[in-house]
């Protein structure tokens, strides 16, 4: 199965409430035809503020909410992306944002920390986000060699950092994953053609999975969780609620536009 989902949700306080959300959704993506299944960021919780996500704080490696991701890939035989789960740093008050890779055996192959952290104000009433209060920024790029194509790996605020992509696409990445927990407000003005951009200036697809709804803490999340082409075009959407969106990447066919269309090869910078 070639076929990747991206996992659209709206999380809750309860991690363990939002792990049987996350395994249904996964279950019914292997069902659809997945091979990866790739949940949003913060899936595992959205408490009523931020502390309640450090609370949980696992040792990589170790902990219910790693075993529990570990145990879902192995029994639907399917491979995992975690949106971001909370992993100890040197601070224990900060810990990073870390997007796991599965196997479908259970077994990590790559743990990627977000990089770009959400310190902004929002909207008309001035909504506060200052994540790098309780993260930790990561500082490493990762592409990940998988049997659906090289996979570079960011977080949601990652996106409005186009350097960020360039670099992971000019390490080989042919597929981008964007996990994400978009504001209402940024998401109706930016995320469409943020996600759009990122595939069309890299000749990457891009699998968005995004937080949508309502959450106790009264944020509001976009959602429009998408799936999009090496061409930049809308292959899947789902708007609001939990659900999945399938595309089966054509990784032939992107080899050979890239060939006929070698903008990658062509950038020429100005120091």
């Amino acid at each position: 199965m070639k076929a990747i989902a991206a996992l659209q949700m709206a999380s809750g306080p309860q991690v363990q409430a939002n792990l049987m959300e996350a395994g249904r959704l996964i279950a019914e993506a292997k069902a659809a035809g997945a091979g990866l299944a790739v949940l949003p960021e913060m899936f595992v919780i959205m408490g009523q503020n931020d502390q309640a996500r450090v609370q949980v704080t696992e040792v990589y490696g170790f902990g219910p909410m790693q075993e529990a991701l570990a145990r879902l890939a192995r029994q639907h035989k399917i491979w995992i992306l975690a949106g971001t789960i909370p992993l100890r740093s040197a601070d224990e008050g900060r810990p990073f944002a870390a997007s796991l890779l599965y196997d479908d055996q259970g077994q990590v192959v790559a743990r990627y920390d977000k990089i770009h952290l959400f310190d902004v104000t929002v909207g008309e009433n001035a909504e506060v986000y200052t994540e790098s209060d309780t993260n930790m920024p990561g500082a490493q790029l990762v592409v990940a060699d998988t049997p659906f194509g090289k996979i570079g790996m960011s977080v949601c605020y990652d996106l409005r950092f186009p350097e960020l992509y360039r670099e992971l696409a000019r390490q080989g990445a042919e597929i981008l994953v964007v996990p994400s927990a978009f504001t209402d407000v940024t998401g109706q003005a930016h995320w469409e053609v943020l996600l759009r951009a990122r595939a069309i200036e890299n000749l990457c697809y891009v699998i968005a999975p995004a937080q949508g709804g309502y959450h106790v803490s009264g944020r509001t999340t976009y959602g429009h969780s998408m799936v999009i082409d090496y061409w930049g075009q809308i292959r899947g959407q789902l708007n609001k609620g939990s659900g999945v969106v399938l595309i089966e990447p054509d990784l032939e066919a992107q080899r050979a536009l890239r060939q006929r269309f070698p903008v990658l090869s062509h950038r020429r910078l100005l120091m």
